[in-house]
């Protein structure tokens, strides 16, 4: 029998021929678990084209997306190695003092056998490399026309990514970093570190050590949280729970411990529905358990904190060996729930 004319077909039968068609596409390039989200994408991109959508539009969402997938496929390889994410200003010079204490901090933590992530440019961003070596840095730089595009330590390097757009290049700084340390900076460095304070504050990102790291007795910091606690805090702008989002200290062995001390028994955290889960490095002890019921209740819409072996049912399975403290948190209280996390590493 002859197959019907386009033109005669119902709209939910082109419907149906547009998703076999996408499907047949996705199969002849990956066999995967995500096939019902690369159909979404797909999907998508036949919308923009119904949408007739400006050219210019579109080469901004070409460009976008080519930029992230590049940068998920160079950093794929390491997912399970943490990362810190070190910003600050491209015209500190060498001989700066701030300049000094950036690249001693990336010396500490790549010994612990942490990866470093910079704008890849110079000053801070050139430290940051300086100090953890080439083979445990990552450059994830910007096309500028007045600035150098690569320092001399990561250049030419398999680990750099170039971007065009501040947007995809802030969230990959942010998507990849297990802790994030700010040395003294202009807008850009100020920009970031806000953005990524924000990002902490209104739960679009998990939890990180956010650390502000200065020259031993530099003023920098010391003034931005001057700042911060006179025009945010003093005018009810900010909670006061949300200075504990980010540290402020004048050492880079002093910032390592700060990040290190952050992993000492959480280990990451996910939703799962209503369900905030808290994967940890081993149990918390009972009396431990019962302390932060009794002291963290006020952050949750019902129930209480419960300890679980492993995975609880809807989640993915990641990490099966860790055990899990899950809870019902209101989604609000970033501040405490940062004071949850240092009594579990405290306690733990």
């Amino acid at each position: 029998m002859n197959e019907r004319n386009p033109a005669t077909r119902t709209d939910e039968e082109r419907r149906r021929g547009r998703s076999c068609a996408i499907e047949r596409l996705i199969a002849d390039y990956a066999r995967c678990d995500n096939e019902d989200l690369l159909a979404q994408m797909m999907v998508t991109i036949c919308r923009l084209a119904a949408d007739n959508v400006d050219r210019g539009d579109l080469k901004l969402l070409n460009t976008a997306l080519k930029e992230l997938r590049y940068a998920f496929k160079v950093f794929a390889p390491y997912a399970d190695t943490p990362k810190v994410t070190m910003f600050g200003s491209a015209r500190t010079p060498e001989d700066h003092p701030q300049y000094i204490e950036a690249k001693r901090f990336a010396e500490i933590i790549q010994r612990k056998g942490w990866m470093v992530i910079t704008g890849a440019g110079d000053g801070i961003m050139r430290a940051g490399h300086h100090g953890a070596t080439r083979a445990a840095s990552f450059g994830v730089a910007i096309s500028l026309p007045f600035e150098q595009s690569a320092n001399q330590f990561i250049e030419d390097d398999e680990k750099l990514v170039t971007f065009k757009y501040f947007f995809t290049r802030k969230l990959v700084f942010v998507k990849e970093a297990h802790a994030i340390v700010l040395f003294p900076g202009g807008f850009g460095t100020q920009d970031e570190g806000f953005e990524a304070i924000t990002l902490v504050q209104t739960g679009k990102t998990s939890p990180v050590p956010i650390v502000m790291c200065d020259e031993p007795g530099g003023t920098y910091w010391q003034h931005w949280q001057t700042y911060v606690k006179a025009e945010l805090l003093g005018n009810a702008m900010i909670d006061p729970e949300d200075t504990g989002l980010f540290y402020v200290t004048d050492r880079a062995e002093d910032a390592v411990e700060h990040i290190v001390r952050f992993y000492r028994c959480y280990h990451s955290s996910r939703w799962v529905g209503d369900d905030f889960v808290m994967r940890l490095m081993h149990p918390l002890s009972p009396a431990l358990l019962a302390e932060i019921n009794r002291d963290f209740a006020d952050i949750l819409t019902s129930g209480g904190y419960e300890q679980h072996d492993g995975p609880i049912d809807g989640e993915d399975g990641a990490h099966p060996d860790k055990p899990r403290l899950v809870c019902r948190f209101n989604r609000r209280s970033v501040g405490r729930l940062r004071q949850l996390i240092d009594r579990v590493n405290e306690g733990g």
